[in-house]
């Protein structure tokens, strides 16, 4: 028998991660990599620096920082009662650097000829959240092309004051 799976999973919400999206709100993107290196579990700052790193035009340093970011949230989503399936929303904020990460991961491994890699982390975007992919890729084409820093498409980014 095949098809969709008629057994309803559980939604996976990830825990808030407050101290990276303070730190990631203090520096430039030219600084990512230390915020990595202070958070290295978080997703979201693995993802940002892919993207930072994808819009330098670096697409295998962007492949591999992308890989950990979607490693760590694999890590993340089995801590939080994932299953290898089911819904990871992306109106949960904590979800999103998760999400990120699997979406640079994706266009990444397109980008390298890796189509195999590019199909299953398609169908694993779609499951967890069908409105993923036309989202961030929404964002993608509004950003500027590689080799010049957009700017980030989150809050997280704002430079408030300091220098």
């Amino acid at each position: 028998m095949t098809g969709a799976n008629l057994i309803e999973q559980p939604e996976t919400l990830l825990p808030a991660e407050p101290e990276v999206i303070e730190a990631l709100s203090r520096t430039g993107t030219r600084d990512l990599a230390t915020v990595v290196a202070a958070h290295p579990t978080s997703s979201l700052a693995w993802a940002m620096l892919a993207d930072f790193t994808h819009s330098q035009g670096n697409l295998l340093e962007a492949y591999a920082y992308a890989r950990v970011g979607y490693h760590r949230g694999l890590d993340a989503l089995r801590k939080a009662g994932w299953r290898g399936q089911g819904p990871v929303p992306w109106s949960h904020e904590p979800n999103q650097g998760v999400l990120r990460a699997l979406f640079a991961l994706r266009r990444a491994a397109a980008e390298i000829g890796e189509d195999d890699e590019f199909e299953r982390l398609t169908a694993f975007l779609d499951g967890a959240d069908p409105s993923v992919i036309p989202l961030l890729r929404s964002q993608q084409t509004e950003a500027v092309s590689p080799g010049v820093d957009p700017a980030p498409p989150t809050a997280a980014f704002f430079i408030q004051g300091e220098n």
